[in-house]
């Protein structure tokens, strides 16, 4: 084992003086403060909704993000069903399934899932936006998404975005 003594007074002033160097804080688990944050769809474009929740259901909002911690928050989008859609989206695109057996390929127009399905199209987008690991799983189930202007979570709510 070698030491190394420092002698010059330059390279020992820091050590003196108490200065010790500024870490980054790593979050844990338990540490972490959750809100729930309401959405209103209405009149507002679907993407640019989407991005802005996946941002804050990973936490990225927050200064205390950290990439392997679920430190995001709670999504509640109402009026889901009033988004605005670009182009001709509505129309043309489309949502393709497979099972995994042969010709089981099936696919649903946009305006079609928004009509029936209009939570599940919301998850299905938010989705592709988050980590596919466990860890984005977990945070996709804080996500909450109604088609009209009435929801469970009252309570809980304490900020609107």
């Amino acid at each position: 084992m070698h030491i190394t003594l420092i002698e010059d007074e330059k390279l020992c002033e820091p050590l003196k003086q108490g200065n010790i160097m500024k870490m980054t804080k790593v979050l844990k688990p338990a540490e972490v403060q959750r809100d729930w944050i309401l959405i209103d769809a209405e009149g507002k474009t679907f993407g640019r909704i989407l991005t802005d929740v996946a941002s804050i259901l990973r936490g990225k909002h927050k200064p205390s993000f950290t990439p392997n911690v679920d430190c995001g928050d709670y999504v509640v989008i109402i009026n889901a069903e009033k988004a605005k859609f670009s182009g001709v989206k509505l129309e043309e695109k489309e949502y393709f399934t497979h099972s995994g057996y042969f010709g089981s390929t099936k696919s649903k127009k946009l305006d079609d899932m928004l009509e029936n399905h209009t939570e599940k199209l919301y998850k299905l987008a938010v989705r592709g936006m988050l980590p596919k690991t466990t860890l984005g799983r977990a945070m996709l189930k804080k996500l909450k998404v109604y088609a009209g202007a009435e929801h469970p979570h009252t309570a809980q709510i304490n900020k609107e975005a």
